[in-house]
């Protein structure tokens, strides 16, 4: 039906509304009967798809080169000119599918996301969300200019990562407070920020109706199979069980290091006698043998990462004025992902990889669900796209070694894997943090539209979910840690998704620690399903179960030490 649409990187860049339009008042002419109504959902797909693709090539550049004038006037234009004109027509094409009582073949999950999106659009937000947009990109620019001098050469903050494994505990602290100095020097900035982005917020709510932001973005971002109480309920089981495991895990640090207290610098140290692990010396070593362990784990997985090689697909390497975190985006033409990061040359980066492997790999897997509303990143529940990522960070594991192409010998492994597994333990009551934090202020947001305030409120929540680690005389430092924490200031609301995908991918873990073979073959099979079913039954497909119960939680948190007792064993 729509005709002569782009298929190129640099036409679908030049697209102007005025490109779009037309087709989308071809799409609004369509009379929808029974017979049509697949192929013109085909048609609103491959359109979806090119604007997805236009904002996503032009929103990578600016994490890339976050000081780039030319490159922020063309996003700019984008979100300005383009994005708020299609959401309108959007909307128009829901409302007409919705209208018809049509029901497309294998599309209820698209039709019940539809009515989510069209219950919440408001003509008046449209301008809203584009300048909350712009102020993302203040912030990444806020932190993508952090830098400090260490001994006469300037340094980001990833590549201050590698210091805070020293095993001089000297060098550690000072590098870990000259990090610190830095976002204090920016408090004032990210302050002023957050008033403009929690100003913004409340008019949104206002404007769509809704009795506070919380219910916005639980609608906006699809959250049918769960509430903020099941949220709170995870926060008091993560209380309850991980804490205490967490506590312990900082106290056996704390002995193994022969410190009478242990500090935030003392948190990343190999506690072993053993030097400092360096899983690569170069980039082009590390995507190497990040393809080979990939392919260990599913032959098909090192085709896609080769793939990726081979379309230049991936932006690894840490540099000056580049957005902080890491990130896997989708090319929605081309169906290919792109993975963006800042290496530090530790074992974070092989975590990391893999990560945003695991991202990748779902998005090439779900190809094959054949509408944009079903298997856009955006329609895909994150709850389950981050089992995706977390699971591979595991499934992965037994191949990290040398012997499989990977990046350590066998002793070196069980540390990185030991780590590995103590950081699940030890990130669990941080995600309770930063989610209780976001309840916190939209439940409250008279008061937490004073940064101050919000300062404080990190600092108690910090004590409640982290108690193991001492940062007396560092209150400053414990209550900006939030200013860091892009998803609380750009993503609202997104960091439940990744404890309870955390739980799911543990479970997928448990599972191919009975049955590798299997565990990879169901994992697969429910990243293919892309947002066609329900959130609980892509956890079953993958072999998991969506739970946020102490119970559930304690079976897997006695596993996790379990495999770190015999881990540390293997350490040598």
């Amino acid at each position: 039906m729509l005709k002569n649409l782009p298929s190129t990187p640099e036409a679908i860049l030049a697209m102007e509304w005025s490109d779009y339009e037309p087709h989308f008042k071809a799409l609004q002419s369509v009379e929808l009967t029974a017979a049509n109504v697949g192929e013109w959902l085909s048609d609103w797909s491959a359109l979806a798809d090119r604007l997805d693709e236009q904002f996503t090539r032009r929103f990578v550049a600016t994490t890339q080169y976050t000081t780039d004038e030319e490159i922020e006037k063309n996003f700019n234009h984008f979100i300005e000119s383009i994005q708020p004109n299609a959401r309108t027509e959007e909307q128009k094409l829901k409302e007409k599918l919705l209208a018809s009582g049509l029901q497309p073949a294998n599309f209820k999950m698209g039709l019940k996301k539809m009515r989510a999106e069209a219950d919440i659009f408001k003509q008046a937000n449209l301008e809203l969300l584009t300048e909350e947009q712009k102020l993302s990109g203040e912030y990444d620019k806020i932190l993508g200019a952090q830098t400090m001098m260490w001994e006469g050469e300037e340094r980001t903050i990833s590549q201050m990562f590698p210091l805070y494994q020293d095993k001089d505990r000297a060098v550690r602290e000072k590098a870990w407070k000259l990090v610190v100095d830095v976002r204090v020097e920016n408090r004032e900035a990210i302050h002023s920020l957050w008033k403009k982005f929690m100003d913004l917020r409340l008019k949104i709510t206002k404007n769509a109706g809704m009795s506070n932001y919380r219910d916005y973005m639980w609608a906006q971002r699809f959250r049918f199979d769960y509430s903020p109480a099941d949220c709170k309920t995870f926060h008091d089981a993560i209380e309850e069980v991980v804490v205490p495991a967490a506590t312990r895990l900082y106290e056996k640090r704390r002995k193994k290091l022969g410190l009478e207290t242990l500090r935030p610098w003392d948190q990343m140290v190999d506690t072993s006698n053993h030097s400092q692990l360096k899983p690569y010396q170069t980039i082009d070593e590390f995507k190497s043998k990040s393809k080979d362990v990939f392919t260990k784990v599913d032959p098909k997985f090192g085709e896609y990462f080769q793939i990726m090689l081979d379309h230049d697909l991936l932006d690894l390497e840490s540099r000056k004025n580049k957005a902080p975190g890491a990130y896997n985006l989708i090319y929605g033409v081309s169906q290919k992902p792109f993975i963006f990061m800042s290496n530090t040359g530790t074992p974070l980066d092989v975590d990391t990889i893999l990560h945003e492997g695991g991202h990748a790999f779902h998005a090439f897997e779900a190809t094959v669900v054949p509408y944009f509303h079903e298997r856009a990143e955006n329609y895909v529940p994150a709850e389950f796209a981050e089992v995706a990522s977390m699971a591979m960070e595991l499934l992965a594991s037994p191949y990290i070694t040398k012997e499989h192409g990977g990046f350590y010998t066998e002793g070196e492994a069980a540390r990185a894997r030991f780590e590995h597994l103590e950081g699940i333990v030890t990130f669990w009551p941080y995600m309770a943090l930063v989610d209780a934090f976001q309840h916190w202020i939209y439940e409250n947001p008279k008061i937490s539209s004073d940064p101050v305030q919000c300062d404080e409120k990190w600092g108690e929540l910090w004590d409640r979910f982290i108690p193991g680690v001492d940062y007396s005389g560092l209150e400053d430092a414990k209550k900006t840690y939030w200013h860091r924490q892009g998803h609380i200031h750009t993503a609202p609301f997104y960091y439940i998704e990744y404890g309870l995908a955390q739980l799911g991918a543990v479970q997928v873990w448990a599972n191919a620690l009975k049955d590798q073979k299997k565990a990879v073959e169901n994992y697969r099979r429910a990243l293919a399903l892309g947002s066609t079913v329900s959130l609980p039954e892509l956890f079953e497909t993958a072999g998991a179960k969506f739970s946020f119960d102490a119970k559930t939680l304690k079976v897997y948190v006695d596993l996790i030490e379990e495999q770190m007792e015999k881990l540390e064993k293997m350490e040598g």
